[in-house]
């Protein structure tokens, strides 16, 4: 039993240090050793080609005008640039704002069938080689089309991802801990473009070569990131782009930012099952590589080795009298305590302060078991409650 629960300890202990740390290391050293054996190209700037703006809009009253005007204040010849605004199922007066601007092309139908049949159906309308799609309740920075459309100057490239910043308010866990994990997050898609491509883009600032638009099926959750995934299983690349980002507020509140990570989580387990090719290293080494190393990993083995990791350290302590793995069970106890601590502070409305980063690590990962639970049992439908945010 002693020697088995040792095992399991170091596997677990290397997987968790893989996927957060090791992996970046490892990226930070092939990038490295990549630009000593090759120039890196960079995109052409100043390319004006003519593109389509898909914005998804629902229920979006407090915040389409200033989309709408943020839209307009592009820094992008305005005869290159088409605006496609869908308002599917809207109830309120989203849609009739929309329809003062004869210039954008507005579809409409009554029916909620979730965003991923919206941009289907948008589709239909592009008549553009490139497509960027963005979200209603996101600003774009004046010049992020032009920084997206540079990257298409080589013919490698079918798409480009965005990044996401939030924008700072007096919200505590959830801005601090979404905040820190986008720039986490950022800092690794930086380093996956250069090494070879992103694995996965946000759909707050997403393009792609039109022709590579892939028609997925309606119950496909997080579509944004099998989308851009495919355009890799097809031989292209995935470029990231930082000067192009999207501004959003957090989550109002911690339940609201805990439905919209179980949502995406249970849309990865399907993402996972929906794209096991990539599975295959043989015939997509290096994207399997990043694909497996940045997203499987997180979303599966990693959750379930931290509960392992203080088990058998816990176990192999008692057993052994191991002062090694004492420290560690008790460095391992001593996080918990303080993220525990953390979500105290956030349930009495309260800033937890230096515990909100494990606060927000534990939060995560609960939310990938919460979000598995959903996928098995079915229940994650495409559309969903819109989270709360603050105004931007």
């Amino acid at each position: 039993m002693l020697p088995v629960s040792e095992t399991v300890f170091w596997i677990c202990f290397f997987i968790i240090f893989y996927t957060y740390a090791g992996y970046p290391l490892l990226l930070q050293t092939l990038v490295f050793i990549k630009n000593l054996l090759s120039q890196e190209k960079k995109p052409c700037n100043n390319i004006y080609v003519p593109v389509t703006l898909i914005v998804a809009a629902y229920n979006e009253e407090e915040m389409i005008q200033e989309k709408i005007n943020n839209c307009f204040a592009l820094d992008y010849s305005a005869d290159k640039i088409k605006f496609i605004f869908i308002t599917d199922g809207s109830t309120d007066r989203t849609a009739s704002i929309i329809k003062k601007y004869p210039t954008i092309i507005h579809l409409h139908e009554n029916e909620r069938k979730g965003k991923l049949a919206a941009m289907n159906r948008a589709m239909q309308f592009v008549e553009t080689e490139i497509v960027i799609f963005n979200d209603a309740n996101t600003l774009l920075n004046r010049e992020s089309i032009g920084r997206i459309v540079a990257h298409y100057s080589d013919e490698k490239v079918g798409g480009v991802s965005g990044e996401k910043k939030i924008l700072h308010s007096a919200n505590g866990a959830v801005e601090e801990g979404e905040g820190l994990y986008w720039k986490y997050e950022s800092f690794l898609k930086h380093l996956d473009s250069r090494l070879y491509t992103i694995v996965g883009a946000a759909g707050e600032l997403f393009s792609l070569r039109s022709a590579l638009y892939t028609p997925l099926p309606g119950n496909i959750i997080i579509e944004d990131f099998v989308q851009s995934l495919l355009v890799c299983s097809k031989g292209f690349v995935v470029r990231y782009e930082p000067k192009a980002y999207s501004l959003e507020k957090a989550s109002f509140s911690v339940k609201d930012e805990m439905e919209r990570k179980i949502r995406i989580a249970a849309g990865g387990f399907q993402a996972i099952v929906y794209l096991k090719k990539l599975f295959n290293v043989f015939r997509h080494p290096t994207l399997s590589f990043q694909y497996i190393s940045h997203r499987v990993l997180r979303w599966t083995l990693c959750p379930l080795a931290l509960i392992l990791l203080f088990i058998t350290s816990t176990m192999v302590w008692s057993l052994k009298g191991s002062s090694i793995f004492g420290y560690f069970t008790m460095l391992q106890a001593s996080f918990y305590i303080l993220a525990l601590a953390g979500w105290l502070m956030v349930r009495k409305n309260r800033n937890p302060g230096v515990f909100y980063l494990p606060f927000y690590f534990v939060f995560m990962n609960f939310c990938v078991f919460a979000g598995f639970a959903r996928f098995l049992e079915g229940k994650q439908d495409v559309t969903w409650r819109k989270a709360l945010r603050h105004k931007i």
